[in-house]
């Protein structure tokens, strides 16, 4: 099966919805995954596609005209003193662009909370067609991938999923081989990037690195290969927004690059894991991991 890639908004946030459905089709990419839910951030534009109905018609009017699937919205975030009634807008019009996921995460430290925001968000989704996938950030207060299959398993929701951010899999120093731990359903599409090995010590640095300054995939040090061998084929999402290359090179050249160093380390990995299974290395999944410890 061909891979199949997502523009992740954060990439191109400058891009209104419609703008960026051209740019990816412009670039070759499959879908585009929008930011139309506003976090209220003062450097984030308000993409909100339900208090914008003439925005709405425009994107569902480009999505038609180019092919560009909708993979995801986002961010639907679990906070104190959410009401998880005011994402309902948000999830009829992801279903009305035909799109398949919701992405979360989880920002209150009240644990029992969490869990019971988190289903209530996901039985809401239910009724679009729309799965609900919790993402871990380091910076969160659901930061690794033990407190997020925590949320999964007490939540317990059939359309509840996992998202790994390979940027943030790696910041939170985790261990490739606990991505067995993980029920293979709940693995609907990753985001990829890639990021300096070190890890930066302060949370401003993080913060700055992860959405200023991701690098291309097969650029860095994260080990993309460990992660990608040990998760079912998904669509990817490329989120990777890069401030200073954007600038100098121009959003159209950066979503390009972004898509064709993808698409390179992937083609990689596969003719690795083919040749190696050519010569006995690899006779199941389970010795993927096996295979890319330099074995």
């Amino acid at each position: 099966m061909q891979a199949q890639f997502s523009l992740a908004h954060l990439t191109a946030l400058p891009y209104s919805p419609p703008e960026l459905v051209g740019l990816a089709h412009r670039a070759g990419y499959d879908f585009v995954s929008l930011r139309i839910i506003p976090l209220g951030l003062p450097d984030e534009p308000d993409y909100s596609l339900t208090q914008n109905k003439a925005l709405l018609k425009e994107t569902k009017k480009a999505l038609d005209a180019t092919g560009v699937k909708l993979l995801d919205i986002e961010v639907a975030r679990i906070y104190d003193g959410l009401d998880p009634q005011q994402y309902l807008p948000a999830f009829e019009a992801a279903a009305e662009l035909g799109g398949r996921h919701v992405l979360s995460s989880i920002w209150t430290d009240d644990l029992p909370k969490a869990i019971d925001l988190f289903a209530r968000v996901c039985e809401l989704a239910k009724p679009f067609g729309l799965t609900v996938e919790l993402e871990f950030v380091p910076i969160a207060s659901i930061h690794n991938l033990a407190g997020a299959l925590q949320v999964l398993q007490a939540a317990n929701q059939e359309n509840a999923g996992l998202l790994i951010d390979t940027h943030h899999f790696h910041r939170a120093q985790e261990k490739v081989e606990d991505l067995h731990k993980v029920p293979r359903q709940w693995f609907r599409f990753v985001q990829l990037c890639d990021a300096p090995g070190e890890i930066p010590s302060s949370k401003e640095e993080m913060t700055r690195i992860l959405r200023e300054e991701r690098l291309y995939v097969g650029e860095g040090g994260i080990d993309l290969a460990g992660i990608i061998v040990n998760i079912p084929e998904v669509p990817y999402s490329l989120e990777i927004p890069h401030v200073k290359r954007c600038q100098t090179e121009g959003y159209e050249e950066h979503v390009k690059r972004c898509l064709q160093s993808a698409k390179a380390y992937l083609s990689k990995i596969k003719n690795d894991v083919e040749k190696r299974s050519r010569n006995g290395e690899i006779r199941n999944d389970s010795q993927k991991l096996w295979a890319f410890n330099g074995n």
